[in-house]
């Protein structure tokens, strides 16, 4: 049997099934079990006093990689933190045990430990992550199979009423919007449907917005244009100040 993948920018992607997104028990399935990844809530007040929200945002986004294993590997640190108190000397530690086990789980490529301790300038050691590691899976209790908001993206963009040729930039949108949320703690507290659904509607209007505006430019500028060709008997003169754009800033150089 020959499996076919799709390779987009460096990342190797199996091609969509569609049967698994055609059958709403998945969905159902995905539904019922997400509450179970989430973290205790509020856990800088409750179990991480000496940690604040803005040290966690430094980690995540130190986190350049897939979209899947940086929502994991956040999922990862927002649990070990709502159960354990850490000092912050170990919290870049964490992240990046948990980036560890996350590539390992997720990405064709996961990262190596070797690798991990460049990304920290040789802060840490290899034997202090491959430590860390099993510290983590401890901790998690081996439960690494998390829902993310990314697990739901396909599921909404098939059930909703596209144009083909949109779905792919709302996809887009959509995914640098949980990658942002993924970012802030506050949002931590959310079922990953939620900021799915979300994410999608705020690039669905984000989407629609952009093709008005468009529309008003290119309509702006075939105005422009029918105004010139229609002084084009006047003086320079006269026609200077005419053939002014009617828009609040000159868009006559646009070039669409």
């Amino acid at each position: 049997m020959e499996l076919i993948c799709n390779e987009t920018e460096g990342v190797v992607r199996a091609l969509l099934d569609p049967t698994i997104f055609s059958d709403d028990r998945v969905l159902e399935g995905l539904l019922k079990v997400e509450d179970a990844f989430l973290p205790q809530p509020p856990y800088f007040q409750r179990v991480q006093p000496d940690l604040q929200p803005y040290m966690r945002k430094i980690v995540c986004e130190e986190e350049e990689c897939e979209e899947e294993v940086f929502l994991l590997a956040v999922n990862y640190l927002d649990r070990f933190l709502s159960a354990v108190k850490t000092k912050k000397s170990y919290l870049q530690l964490l992240g990046a045990a948990c980036l560890l086990l996350a590539s390992k789980l997720k990405s064709y490529r996961p990262f190596s430990a070797k690798k991990l301790c460049l990304y920290t300038d040789n802060s840490i050691t290899s034997s202090e992550l491959l430590e860390w590691e099993l510290i983590v899976l401890g901790k998690l209790k081996w439960n690494l199979a998390a829902v993310t908001p990314y697990d739901f993206i396909e599921h909404i963009l098939r059930k909703l009423p596209l144009p083909k040729d949109r779905v792919t930039l709302i996809r887009k949108h959509a995914q640098t919007f949980i990658a942002l949320c993924a970012t802030d703690h506050s949002f931590a507290m959310y079922t990953p449907s939620m900021i799915a659904a979300g994410s999608v509607g705020a690039a669905e209007c984000l989407k629609s917005c952009q093709e008005k505006i468009e529309q008003l430019l290119a309509s702006s500028l075939r105005e422009n244009q029918q105004h010139k060709h229609q002084e084009g008997g006047a003086t320079s003169k006269e026609a200077e100040p005419q053939s002014q754009s009617c828009t609040p800033t000159d868009v006559r150089d646009i070039n669409l």
